[in-house]
């Protein structure tokens, strides 16, 4: 069996905001960029991962999706607890630096987790989690 993770999605409220930190403050290339019914959405991704993509995208654009449901996703980014993203570096202290220089949401500073490993956290402009974490 070959399968590998292809796109993650994460939510937005403001396609523009997101893009500016995923492109910007992260340095990921923007991959697609698409219009549909009013909303828009993004498709980003690690330069150097052209098979790894995060696709932007409007919350409850789902067909299907109630309007309780809906403002309940919107309450729960507002609160930065609907989605989370965990990402990678070799060198935490120099990506956080050039991410902090982007004037980012930080919420952890690099850390020494009492499990092992070392992170540090910003929200995205959609209130999403994004966590890095140092690997050799």
């Amino acid at each position: 069996m070959d399968i590998s993770i292809h796109a993650t999605f994460l939510p937005h409220d403001d396609p523009e905001a997101s893009l500016a930190f995923y492109r910007d403050a992260l340095g990921f290339e923007v991959r697609n960029q698409v219009e549909y019914g009013g909303m828009h959405w993004n498709t980003v991704g690690p330069p150097d991962q052209p098979d790894v993509n995060i696709v932007l995208y409007p919350p409850g654009a789902e067909p299907g999706i109630t309007d309780d449901e809906r403002r309940t996703i919107t309450e729960m980014m507002a609160k930065g607890t609907y989605a989370s993203l965990m990402l990678a570096t070799k060198d935490l202290d120099s990506t956080f630096q050039q991410v902090q220089a982007a004037d980012v949401e930080v919420v952890q500073e690099p850390t020494d987790q009492p499990w092992g490993a070392r992170d540090c956290a910003l929200r995205d402009p959609a209130g999403n989690m994004i966590r890095i974490q140092e690997r050799p």
